[in-house]
């Protein structure tokens, strides 16, 4: 059994964390956390409202990276 002090949240949340990723892997904790955002607003028509990117803005976004 881990060692948590029961009165930190922190402390709690960290445990946790750590049991699901063991447990589960990265990508399961990850699918497994998803269930429970709710999400907001409507995807499809904010995609839509938006113009495309073209390449040449998509590479000075990720230039800012470099």
């Amino acid at each position: 059994m881990i060692d948590v002090n029961l009165n930190s949240p922190a402390d709690i949340r960290a445990a946790g964390i750590k049991v699901l990723v063991d447990a589960l892997g990265p990508v399961g904790y990850t699918r497994f956390i998803q269930q429970f955002e709710n999400g907001y607003g409507d995807y499809t028509k904010e995609k839509y409202a938006q113009p495309e990117p073209s390449f040449e803005e998509l590479d000075k976004e990720l230039q800012k990276y470099l």
